[in-house]
């Protein structure tokens, strides 16, 4: 048995006798299985181990990740038929030995798409991730948050046998550099989310420019408190990712108005953006967006009612921008039906920012008409 992942003789026993009993006599397995809107009839499966490929994958889809694994070592026709057809796992539920567990699979699940190894505490050293590398070549999707041990060997090691990722999760890995993170973009040109959330030694200026130069389908991005992030790299970004559609910047406390001007117009797509504790942003930012909107907005949106709530910014968060002021943030939220200030839809977020208590929303304007309408009762 493998780590965690320890399971009797007797629970399988068990687990297949309850497979067989499912909705009781000929509806079970000896009685003929539905696959695919067909019956297989015929089939008499009196071990566990004698389950067709095809009904295996379908059971292991209904199961926990660390029994997936258990079922895996059953016997050969198990092991072959799971780690083909496996293309998901997730491992954050092996608080132990997580490291030695990833070695042992990574040979076995080859076909793996999706791997998520998020860490309560850090288990995970390079030497996994170089194990994932090199058997995991159709991995798309990859979460490593939380692995304070890795170092840039495993950022250098990526890309080689990973070069078709989608999806990266490196929050919290404080050890990873901006160098190590500009190699792996020059392989890794496919990225479309990507989470940086406190990873100040690897989200830089330079870092940035690296991801504005190759990586032009990016999409998401979260910069988090990532506090070495100037104008430079997000205007490369700007430029560079004309596809963005969320944007953490939150905490990056040495950007200014220039990053959010060139998001304004070069992201046109940009649906979500955190500027919480931005406090160099000023009414200019918030007026670049503004224009940004009534220059790009299709004139065929006017004459069609509710579609302009569709486009344009969704989630905007101010708090801690001090500086602005409530024309300059009223302004943005008449130019974008989507921003509300309204109770239980607070996509517009503006705490701390005391001064900007008097901006609302049309519809908390509206709400607050109705409630101020008294009518007088009937004599």
């Amino acid at each position: 048995m493998l780590g965690e992942a320890k399971l009797g003789s007797e629970d399988l026993n068990q687990c297949f006798e309850r497979l067989l009993m499912v909705g009781g006599g000929n509806s079970g397995i000896a009685g003929g299985i539905s696959q695919g809107g067909k019956k297989m009839e015929g089939l008499v499966v009196t071990e566990w181990k004698d389950i067709p490929m095809e009904l295996l994958l379908r059971i292991v889809s209904l199961v926990d990740d660390r029994t997936v694994i258990v079922a895996s070592g059953v016997c050969s026709g198990w092991r072959d038929a799971i780690c083909l057809g496996l293309t998901h796992l997730c491992l954050s539920w092996c608080k132990n030995n997580m490291n030695n567990l990833l070695l042992s699979l990574a040979p076995k699940f080859t076909k793996l798409e999706t791997l998520v190894l998020r860490q309560a505490k850090p288990q995970l050293e390079d030497n996994a991730v170089e194990a994932i590398a090199s058997y995991c070549h159709n991995l798309q999707d990859l979460d490593l948050s939380k692995s304070f041990k890795l170092s840039d060997c495993s950022l250098y090691a990526l890309p080689h046998g990973c070069p078709n990722l989608t999806k990266l999760n490196i929050s919290g890995c404080t050890a990873f550099t901006d160098s190590a993170l500009e190699y792996l973009t020059g392989f890794c040109r496919k990225l479309k989310i990507l989470n940086l959330c406190g990873c100040v030694k690897t989200a830089t200026d330079r870092a940035l420019q690296a991801i504005g130069q190759n990586c032009s389908q990016l999409q998401s991005l979260n910069l988090g408190w990532c506090e070495n992030v100037g104008d430079l790299g997000v205007v490369s970004l700007a430029y560079g990712c004309p596809d963005l559609r969320t944007l953490d910047l939150c905490g990056c406390v040495c950007i200014t108005d220039d990053s959010v001007i060139a998001l304004a117009y070069r992201c046109l797509h940009l649906r979500s953006l955190g500027l919480y504790y931005c406090r160099n942003i000023t009414d200019r930012a918030m007026y670049s967006l503004v224009h940004s909107r009534v220059k790009n907005k299709p004139p065929m949106w006017q004459s069609m009612k509710g579609r302009c709530d569709e486009e344009g910014l969704r989630s905007l968060n101010i708090s801690q921008c001090t500086a602005l002021t409530p024309p300059a943030v009223q302004a943005l939220c008449d130019s974008f039906p989507a921003l509300h200030t309204c109770s239980g839809r607070h996509s517009l977020v503006m705490s701390g920012c005391l001064n900007l208590t008097s901006v609302h929303c049309a519809c908390a304007v509206q709400a607050h008409r109705t409630m101020s309408y008294v009518p007088h009762p009937a004599h």
